[in-house]
Order: C-alpha cells, then structure tokens, then sequence
C-alpha cells in the first residue's frame, strides 16, 4: 500500500501504529524521525496534487481539522484520489481518529492497542491532576497577532481540563478565534502558554506576551507563568497529545505547588 499523508497528525498517526514504510511522501511540515528521508508534495495548506498523483498512492491522508485545508480536499476530489479525511474537536475524536486511520490500513487491532496506551497514559495523569488543591486557568495562543485561540470545539480544551487546568475560552462555541485585549483581561489566565503554528519551538518568546499593553494585569503575566508550548505536542489531533498533556500536567502541577 501506497500512502501521501498530507497534515503532520497525520504522519503521527501512521508512525505509531509502526508503518512508516507505507509512507512516499509527506507535506512539508512532518517531521517524525522515521520520514525525514521522504519527498514533499508542499505546505499543508496548499500541497501540489498532480505531484502526488504522480506518485500513484492508494490512499491520501487528508485532513479538515485546520482552516484551509478544504482547498486541498477539493483539488484531491477533481483529481480522482482517494483519500480519508480525518478530523477532530476534541480528544476522544482524536483517539476514535487513529482507530479509523488503523483500520484503512489493515491495522485495526495495532490501532487499538495505541489507543488504550494513550487512553492509559491520559488517565494517569487525570487521577494525579484530581488531587490538585486549585486548578489555574490556561490561556494558549495559535498565533500572536491577532491573538488566535482555541475554543471549545478543539482538542486543546480536553488536554487542559485532563492535565488539571481550566481552558480560558473554553466557552466559546468555536474551533478557534481571534480574540482582543479584554476578552483575555476578562477571563484573567494564570497560566499562558505560546503554541504559534508554523514558528519553530526554539524561536517562540512567550516574554512577548508581557509587553502587550495593558498585559500586565493578567494574573498570568504577573506571576511570569508564560510557557512556550510545543506546537508538535498540541497543534496536531494525534499520538504525540499525550506528551503535550503530561508536560502541561508538569507545568500545572508546579504552578499548584508555588501558589499561595
């Protein structure tokens, strides 16, 4: 079988379940270690179809889960491949996504093992996170300019609550969002964290954060309790949310211990 995967989660996905080998190529932001080797076909965003079909795959994986990608979905069908669209808002969808990813493959029951792993993993952490004495509010932020943030129709909400925090837009029926100064001042985070897509982790300044006018009220911002989040971690509905879930709980768990 011979597979495109067009969306980093995606990559993630067919990784873990241990068959990199059925990948011939990638877009442009996969970064696991078993695939650097592979061609690319492009930004996720705006992948080349007719060089993928050039490559003759039996499956491409797509996905809607970020704006923009429908343009990609569109060009896949006028070109006659066949694709699976993966797409999720929230961590069950994200988990019930890797079973249907597995199963397209002839993997179904690796599919399952990886899921009970992480169902496992995830767990662990919520039991440890229920002891908390206080559970601060998480602001986390695609991008800084308009600040984007994830609402509750995205993953990022559940990985908040597991790891013992209180999402801050998490009453916003959306996937994401531009919000403004007040909306941000309203909701007073004490944890805010940086996840800008596209921006390479080593390059992400979450002190921009502190010279934002009229910033320094947050509690957040006061207390210095700015994180750069790893994007790979929480910006694809995939294996590696788990990590991003367990540092969050690290990061929550030591905000809880230096509380007053």
């Amino acid at each position: 079988m011979r597979i495109v995967s067009i969306c980093p989660s995606n990559t993630d996905i067919v990784c873990a379940l241990g068959a990199a080998e059925l990948l011939v190529a990638l877009d442009r932001s996969s970064d696991a270690a078993e695939v650097t080797h592979l061609p690319r076909v492009g930004p996720d965003l705006s992948v080349d179809v007719p060089a993928i079909a050039a490559l003759a795959p039996d499956l491409v994986l797509s996905s809607s889960s970020v704006p923009g990608m429908e343009r990609n979905l569109h060009a896949l069908d006028a070109a006659g491949l066949r694709h699976l669209v993966v797409d999720a808002t929230s961590i069950d969808d994200v988990l019930a996504s890797i079973v249907r990813v597995g199963r397209a493959l002839g993997l179904g029951e690796r599919a399952v093992a990886v899921v009970a792993e992480m169902r496992a993993r995830l767990d662990a952490v919520a039991r440890d996170a229920a002891a908390l004495p206080r559970r601060p509010r998480v602001h986390i932020e695609w991008w800084p300019r308009p600040v984007i943030v994830p609402g509750r129709r995205c993953w990022t909400s559940d990985m908040v609550t597991i790891a013992g925090g209180e999402p801050a837009f998490a009453d916003l029926d959306v996937r994401s969002t531009p919000v403004d100064d007040d909306a941000v001042r309203a909701r007073a985070p004490e944890i805010l964290l940086t996840c800008w897509c596209g921006v390479p982790h080593e390059k992400q300044d979450p002190a921009r954060i502190a010279r934002r006018p009229g910033w320094d009220g947050v509690p957040g911002v006061r207390s210095g309790w700015l994180r750069a989040a790893e994007e790979r971690h929480f910006g694809r509905p995939g294996p590696r949310l788990v990590e991003g879930v367990e540092w969050l709980h690290a990061q929550v768990r030591a905000w809880a211990g230096a509380a007053p």
